[in-house]
């Protein structure tokens, strides 16, 4: 079985990590987007159509799930995607986890991009599932880049940044950009003993062993483990930067 995960960018690599470590003989197909990258700032449509292009490639090589491990492709194209592909191909999209976290905590920060942070999406998961908790918005300027990049430099600065910016009365902070996880003991690191991290791409990535399970087709034992990448539609290898992380080493990352 073949499964695809769209991204931009790097924020593909927790996810992924997470679906090599629970079914380890499932082939992988990474569609990254250098060439369009980042997606956040561009207008809605042309998100749209790159990732249901993008979504289009993946069932043309096999893939039989999609995964959009990208908050804005999800809120996004998510629909669309599913419209492309037709209800025989399972298409998972990936949410913040503000629910869990305003759930188990009084005082809750997102931390997320500039262009999530100021979107209407975000404000309304904040209404729709931040309970009785107190929930702010940090945006995290350059940090997502900076992941990409594989600067190590500019991701401590824009984390300290970032750490400085968040109310110090938190107990919780959601990771709203699925890159911030390449980076986690680092954001641990900069804020407060006790606080609580919030991440999605387990929950994403055992969802999606769900709906492989739901096929009812044969998977353990039948793979190979194989890890695809495609870049902006051509066949290619992850970018150098990804070696910084340990999800890019267990999926082949090779530094420059």
């Amino acid at each position: 079985m073949i499964v695809a995960l769209i991204d931009s960018g790097l924020g593909l690599l927790p996810t992924a990590s997470w679906l090599r470590k629970l079914r380890p003989d499932v082939d992988l197909l990474l569609l990254l987007d250098p060439d369009g990258a980042p997606w956040g700032p561009k207008p809605e449509q042309w998100v749209v159509e790159r990732v249901v292009g993008t979504a289009r490639q993946a069932i043309e090589a096999g893939a039989e799930v999609i995964v959009l491990p990208c908050n804005t492709a999800s809120v996004t194209a998510l629909a669309h995607v599913r419209a492309e592909v037709g209800e025989s191909v399972p298409v998972i999209g990936t949410v913040p986890a503000i629910k869990p976290a305003a759930a188990q905590c009084n005082s809750v920060a997102v931390w997320a991009t500039a262009a999530t942070t100021a979107s209407r999406y975000q404000a309304d998961l904040i209404a729709r599932f931040g309970g009785d908790a107190k929930v702010v918005g940090v945006a995290c300027h350059g940090l997502a880049d900076a992941i990409d990049r594989g600067d190590i430099k500019a991701i401590r600065e824009s984390i300290a940044d970032s750490a400085a910016r968040t109310p110090a009365d938190v107990e919780g902070v959601v990771l709203g950009c699925t890159h911030y996880p390449l980076v986690i003991d680092a954001i641990v690191a900069a804020l407060p003993d006790g606080v609580r991290l919030f991440d999605s791409a387990q929950a994403v990535a055992a969802q999606t062993v769900r709906k492989m399970d739901e096929l009812g087709r044969p998977t353990t034992g039948t793979g190979t483990g194989t890890v695809t990448v495609r870049t902006s539609g051509r066949p290619g290898e992850l970018p150098s930067g990804a070696a910084t992380f340990e999800s890019g080493r267990l999926l082949g990352a090779l530094p420059a």
